[in-house]
């Protein structure tokens, strides 16, 4: 009995210190689904715009009870300048970056969208040395392993972006089929990689910015549906302004529904906590560096499930993406415990101090009672 309860006690602490592990590759699954079904739902006539306004809307409904009343005691008050920071992280993780990056994904191929989006976590680590929120100490082996982990992370992608090498035999016949438009896809290659490299950008810019606003607001629930109540609005405000047509909102029980459904509140709601959880807990870095899992789920989801093309160039660079994320990984390993390490000093000196406090009372009181009992 005592051995099992060691057991499960042992197993409860592995998953509290790889919490956030399990939770980030969590969201790489769920954000692998989204490629598919949203290039399907596109595919299929749905207009992106739309398709925002109404995802982003589903996620601040599904996520209002909750935020409502789990955080009412924590919740902080909204100030003018909250909100207007809230409403540029909208924008920014919302409804601007959103709109490129799914008008991208109708000029180029999800493959590409998800290797390309391997470059946020590049761009947010070197952000983030800028403004300090990140320790790269060269002479330290971690220091070390964080910059090359990095690079040759950013290095795994870009070879699955740019070199194919051979084509992969499939190994049996596709069980789902997606019917891709052929049109414009090679004519706007080029705007689409625009669009793409615009919209990774912008997100880099919104994880560090979370970071910030959530020292300021430390209501992950209530954040994420403020983001997304926000969002609605913003996306569509520009929809009616670029979309003149009463047809393009309608939408029936297909997959366009099921679509806006899964992506709400998958993607919108579920995933951008996490998210929010676990930049509070480990920092915007260590979020963004597990993005390349879903470059290699995207890819072999492709090949096995819907019979898309493998190259070998993908089998290469994700396998080099994986050395650099365990890398990177292995480099951030020691950030907790220098962040631990203050706060345990800390209470050591706060507990220390009460020592001479409790000694100090005992002697006032042992004074007092001999003066009472002296002084009637």
């Amino acid at each position: 009995m005592a051995m099992a309860m060691n057991d499960v006690c042992s197993l409860r602490g592995i998953f509290n210190r790889f919490k956030p592990h399990i939770l980030m590759a969590f969201t790489q699954l769920g954000y692998t689904f989204m490629y598919f079904i949203t290039d399907a739902s596109f595919n299929h006539g749905m207009n992106p715009y739309v398709h925002i306004t109404y995802r982003q809307l589903v996620a601040g409904v599904v996520m209002f009870p909750f935020a409502y009343f789990l955080e009412r005691k924590m919740r902080p008050r909204i100030t003018v300048a909250l909100f207007l920071e809230i409403f540029v992280l909208s924008l920014l993780g919302g409804s601007l970056t959103l709109s490129m990056y799914f008008a991208s994904l109708t000029y180029t191929s999800p493959t590409f969208l998800a290797s390309m989006v391997n470059t946020i976590a590049c761009l947010t680590f070197i952000i983030a040395v800028v403004l300090r929120m990140e320790d790269v100490d060269l002479q330290n082996p971690r220091g070390v392993a964080k910059v090359l982990g990095t690079l040759v992370s950013l290095g795994g992608v870009m070879i699955m972006t740019f070199y194919k090498g051979p084509i992969i035999r499939n190994l049996w016949h596709p069980l789902i089929h997606i019917q891709h438009k052929a049109t414009g896809l090679h004519e706007d290659w080029l705007k689409g990689s625009i669009l793409t490299v615009s919209s990774c950008i912008s997100w880099a810019i919104w994880y560090i910015m979370q970071a910030f606003t959530l020292k300021r607001y430390p209501a992950q629930l209530s954040l994420t549906t403020w983001m997304n109540i926000v969002g609605a609005a913003q996306s569509g405000v520009f929809t009616v302004l670029i979309q003149h047509k009463a047809g393009a909102w309608t939408v029936g029980l297909n997959i366009d529904l099921w679509c806006i459904i899964y992506t709400g509140i998958v993607c919108s709601a579920l995933i951008i906590y996490i998210q929010l959880w676990c930049t509070e807990e480990k920092g915007p870095v260590f979020v963004t560096m597990f993005n390349p899992l879903s470059a290699i789920l995207v890819a072999v989801l492709a090949y096995f499930v819907f019979g898309q093309k493998l190259y070998m160039g993908s089998i290469v660079g994700g396998a080099i993406v994986i050395v650099g994320l365990y890398l990177l990984l292995w480099g951030k390993e020691d950030d907790q415990k220098l962040q631990n390490k203050p706060l345990l000093e800390s209470d050591s000196v706060h507990e220390s101090s009460k020592q001479p406090n409790l000694q100090t009372n005992a002697s006032s009181a042992v004074i007092a009672n001999h003066v009472f009992q002296h002084h009637p």
